[in-house]
């Protein structure tokens, strides 16, 4: 055999092995980017350094994270829709895996005040007084919904001065009202796709109603939330209304991005392209309501379809991917799931726990991605000069040394913290 035949076949050899290889193992082939826990490790861990005497045992234990790994919160929690029973197993599995929320519905103006002038505030009341009682930081969504079908007819029927007069009224009102006691808000939702009061009203009015906003609470957090932007679809186009908003001077607190216009699975470049490009604004990003599968799948056409256990394996593989490329992005600070139980998600499969409470092995891989691989617990001795470090996701900490404890939180924004217990 000649040379070039001879490294022919050799070359022939090795590409039938890589097929072969990605034929066997074809969820590994596409799961992530290399370096990915690089990444992770790089951006979401800091220093914790303790001071002791020299020889000191040291425990230093996680007890949350400070990205917020969050969830959507039913109007089921605060009123009687919920049965007692399902109630009190909603709240335990709530805190058992979420540290923030947002309001699913409870917030949004349709909700709030269906008829003109009766205003029902019970529902946001009951889910901020449990956050609040629980420390779970609550964004509100949303303030204004502009897609057509969103808008209340008698706002509809106004004539343009007292549309006006009726969105600064909602803006001050609802701020004022719940001043300080909300972490953010999305401002008016999905604005790509549709925007009644700006065809009304003209194209400042988003920065008219971050104003109204700020006459009631001045340091409301104001977040842009859209969705199709994680799959690539619409990428350019909310780019370019944030461009537009940042050159009028609307004060963007952050940008949203919702996670649910895929179908059984996901895109893992498109999810990363994404984010990578939303970054450049160098603005806080929530990935603000996330399911898997998605909008796009055949499970909200059919919302009684029940999932073969493949299905399932392949839903908790796919969570952990779409969790670990957004964790490793740094400027994204959340990610929020729009539903985690049956019984209260607008894509029941897509949830953790099953109508009956039974968990799916997504709920399995969630927490272990969460609160095992991505939870620091470390233990060791102080040095002669009694210093003990580890690298530690950011959070809040107990740090224990010979029985003495104290809580620290190890910030993102200092990258490194001391525990002195030699004071």
């Amino acid at each position: 055999m000649k040379t070039s035949d001879s490294l022919l076949s050799k070359w022939s050899l090795s590409i039938f092995a890589l097929l072969l290889i990605q034929y066997i193992f074809p969820a590994e082939s596409n799961s992530q980017y290399s370096g990915i826990n690089e990444d992770i490790a790089r951006i979401r861990k800091g220093e914790l350094t303790v001071k002791a005497k020299p020889g000191d045992k040291v425990e230093v234990v996680q007890l949350r994270h400070e990205f917020w790994f969050g969830c959507a919160i039913s109007n089921g929690l605060a009123s009687d829709r919920m049965p007692s029973e399902d109630k009190k197993m909603y709240k335990e599995r709530f805190l058992e895996n979420f540290n923030s929320a947002v309001t699913e519905n409870a917030v949004k103006w349709l909700d709030m005040e269906k008829n003109k002038g009766e205003v029902n505030y019970a529902n946001v009341d009951g889910i901020l007084k449990w956050t609040e009682e629980n420390d779970i930081p609550l964004r509100g969504h949303n303030i204004f919904w502009g897609i057509p079908n969103r808008v209340q007819p008698w706002l509809k029927e106004m004539n343009d001065e007292d549309l006006r007069k009726a969105l600064k009224n909602r803006a001050e009102t609802l701020a004022a009202h719940y001043k300080g006691r909300f972490a953010e808000y999305d401002l008016n939702n999905e604005m790509v796709h549709g925007n009644y009061y700006e065809d009304r009203l003209g194209p400042e009015i988003t920065k008219q109603m971050a104003e109204w906003v700020h006459n009631g609470d001045p340091d409301a957090k104001l977040y842009l939330n859209e969705y199709d932007i994680l799959t690539g679809k619409l990428l350019t186009e909310y780019m370019a209304q944030i461009r537009t908003f940042l050159k009028q001077g609307v004060p963007i607190a952050g940008i949203g991005v919702q996670g649910h216009l895929h179908a059984e699975s996901f895109d893992r470049n498109e999810l990363k392209r994404a984010l990578d490009s939303l970054s450049k604004f160098n603005l806080p990003i929530k990935v603000t309501e996330f399911n898997m599968p998605g909008q796009r799948s055949k499970f909200l056409k059919d919302t009684k379809l029940e999932m073969t256990p493949q299905e399932e394996e392949q839903k908790a593989k796919d969570i952990v991917d779409y969790y670990r490329i957004c964790f490793a992005n740094p400027q994204v600070e959340g990610m929020i799931m729009w539903g985690f139980w049956a019984g209260a998600n607008w894509i029941p499969a897509s949830s953790l726990y099953k109508r009956d409470w039974t968990p799916t092995p997504a709920a399995s891989a969630y927490k272990n991605l969460i609160f095992t691989e991505w939870w620091t617990k470390a233990s060791g001795s102080t040095d002669k000069k009694g210093n003990y470090s580890t690298s530690a996701f950011y959070g809040k900490y107990r740090v224990t040394v010979n029985g003495v404890s104290k809580e620290i939180d190890l910030k993102k924004a200092a990258g490194k913290t001391v525990v002195d217990f030699t004071k």
